[in-house]
């Protein structure tokens, strides 16, 4: 082959791969003007504290699903985040044994598995039995939806950690649960955070799971153990009426929950970024 003959290939396979990449982000950009242009208009101090209004009155906001989402996504972290980053660290620590290869098969099917399907799961198990919906009903079915991704990802991540650290901190005399908590997670610290935020944006943008657990409140909640309103299920009730005024702040809660999704991304990043710099 000739040397032009490989420039222009060089370049045709470049220009292929910018033409993808700019289809891969069309729908992403598309979403992102359609939401702002619907729903920035409604955005105010008030839409982001107050709690919603009946149809017919102005003003009014969605003050009590933003607390309520953030609630049952702060829960479903404390439940999720210790078992997942603890069954991920098993798995490369002595996931090569039977109970490793069990805890690593149940993370891919649970993984598979959806989020309504959780979600009428947890119903079954929690909101049957206490005979009425709450915040904690929902955080478990969250929790569950974040245990996957958080074992696989702080599995590769932990895998990633030089093998020499341990055998040096074994040298020392140092137990091998001390080792993996203070060197091995420590040094896969920005990984698993980044891991552990990304999951938590996912949770905080699931709606099925809550539809059957914590349901929605019109007011503010003060307990885990009662209906919590969140963003997701607001704005599913408000789409589906037949309001126009419900339907625009349907578009402005959206783009409150995009934004909370992308600082989360967003955060993930920058914390991974500034980890990296430190340690150099």
């Amino acid at each position: 082959m000739s040397l032009a003959r490989r420039r222009f290939t060089s370049r045709a396979m470049t220009a292929l791969c910018g033409l993808a990449l700019l289809l891969a982000l069309l729908p992403l950009v598309s979403l992102l003007m359609l939401v702002i242009s619907r729903g920035a208009a409604g955005l105010s101090f008030d839409f982001l504290t107050q709690l919603p209004r009946p149809v017919g009155e102005s003003g009014g906001g969605v003050g009590n699903a933003i607390v309520g989402s953030l609630s049952i996504v702060a829960l479903a972290s404390l439940i999720g985040i210790p078992v997942g980053v603890g069954a991920g660290v098993y798995l490369a620590e002595n996931g090569d044994g039977r109970a490793g290869k069990l805890i690593r098969f149940t993370a891919e099917v649970l993984s598979g598995v959806p989020s309504i399907v959780v979600g009428i799961v947890a119903y079954g198990l929690f909101v049957v039995p206490m005979h009425h919906f709450s915040a904690l009903a929902g955080a478990v079915a969250l929790s569950v939806l974040m245990i996957p991704t958080l074992a696989r990802g702080t599995e590769e991540l932990v895998r990633l950690v030089p093998r020499t650290l341990r055998e040096a901190s074994l040298a020392l005399g140092i137990p091998e649960w001390k080792t993996a908590l203070r060197v091995v997670v420590r040094t896969a610290l920005p990984g698993i955070v980044t891991t552990a935020l990304l999951a938590i944006a996912r949770a905080l943008g699931e709606t099925a799971p809550l539809l059957f657990t914590a349901l929605n409140n019109q007011y503010w909640s003060h307990r885990p153990d009662e209906p919590t309103a969140s963003l997701t299920v607001q704005i599913f009730n408000d789409a589906v009426s037949p309001y126009d005024e419900l339907h625009a702040r349907a578009w402005s809660a959206a783009l409150v929950l995009l934004m909370l999704v992308g600082l989360l991304s967003i955060g993930a990043r920058l914390f991974a970024r500034l980890r990296a710099r430190g340690q150099r």
